[in-house]
């Protein structure tokens, strides 16, 4: 066993000794996630440090940051997150620009779209996608999604593919950051997050709820043009805006008969079924595997990578021969 990489033993996956060194020994990944909780609750933090010295999985963040220590274009990447985090707000202007809900949607979604987003969606906020121990007080969600080079993003576990995930990362804080300073410009207040850091609210329901597309068997969303080839930022606001509504196109059907992520992960952490995790049937990648394996590869993506969904051109045929099977079943 490595210390900073894990191994796999007669087929199974055994974390490094640095992981089994800051893991908590008292709770595992799944149980703060709520898996077979049949309650609706809040998510518990896990990458996070907000306060946060007493949150029980302020290790995640301490293995993945030791990993990526002694990768330097991962630092690079890093580092350039957090220049841009650090950077002040814009104040917010005294004049306050009015548009109607539409007219101000519209334009948030094509200045995001012209500057750095590929994917953009609107959805008032949601207090359970807040995770505990943070409180949320605008009303608006802004979602912003990026889209990752394939080609490198195949080349994972290597880290040269993680260095793919941080740069789109970065990308899209620069992204929220400069659409957040963009609405302050306009007289209104706005704020902006993306990864690697974990930010207030769990953004993959928000996007489903802003038409992102629909979940994935590997946890992630799949967009009818994008695929699974896309990673998340978004920007909080109390502009009255227009919402959007969730996407849904038969991915979710295809990910009932498809294999090859759960086949291709791994730590073997893509459960073939759905899973009750705080309340909601969905699927669900089992933390306590996926995790270990994710904090010592730079950050982890295979299974966006091996989607069938991501390859080029492929999710908008792949959405017009479901529409096509689901006519065919009506009649």
């Amino acid at each position: 066993m490595g210390f900073l990489r894990g191994e796999f033993i007669n087929g199974e996956y055994r974390p490094s000794t640095i992981h089994k060194l800051l893991i908590p020994k008292k709770i595992s990944c799944n149980e703060i996630n709520g898996l077979g909780e049949m309650e609706i609750r809040r998510p518990t933090p896990i990458y996070h440090w907000v306060g946060q010295l007493k949150l029980p999985f302020t290790w995640a963040n301490l293995v993945l940051l030791t990993d990526n220590v002694f990768d330097r274009k991962s630092m690079k990447h890093i580092k350039r997150s957090g220049s841009i985090q650090k950077q002040p707000y814009d104040p917010i202007a005294r004049d306050k620009v009015e548009k109607s809900p539409g007219a101000w949607s519209a334009a948030i979604k094509e200045y995001a779209l012209n500057h750095g987003a590929d994917v953009a969606g609107i959805v008032p906020m949601n207090q359970d996608w807040v995770f505990e121990g943070f409180e949320i007080r605008e009303k608006w969600v802004i979602m912003l999604g990026f889209q990752m080079d394939l080609d490198e993003l195949k080349k994972l576990p290597d880290p040269v593919g993680g260095h793919e995930v941080l740069r789109v990362y970065a990308h899209g804080q620069e992204t929220a950051w400069g659409v957040a300073n963009w609405l302050r410009n306009c007289g209104w207040d706005a704020r902006g997050y993306c990864g690697p850091d974990a930010s207030p609210i769990s953004m993959v329901p928000a996007a489903l709820a802003a038409g992102f597309g629909e979940l994935g068997k590997h946890g992630s969303i799949i967009n009818r043009k994008l695929g699974s080839n896309m990673r998340l930022a978004y920007v909080l606001t109390d502009i009255p805006l227009a919402a959007d509504s969730p996407d849904e196109f038969g991915a979710d059907e295809f990910c009932l008969r498809c294999q090859v992520c759960t086949r291709e992960c791994p730590p073997d952490a893509i459960t073939p079924d759905k899973q009750i995790v705080r309340g909601v049937e969905k699927w669900y990648v089992d933390f306590d595997k996926c995790v270990p394996y994710f904090n010592e590869h730079v950050g982890c993506g295979i299974c966006l990578a091996v989607c069938p969904w991501s390859l080029p051109g492929v999710a908008e045929n792949l959405v017009v021969k479901l529409a096509r099977r689901n006519a065919r079943k009506a009649h």
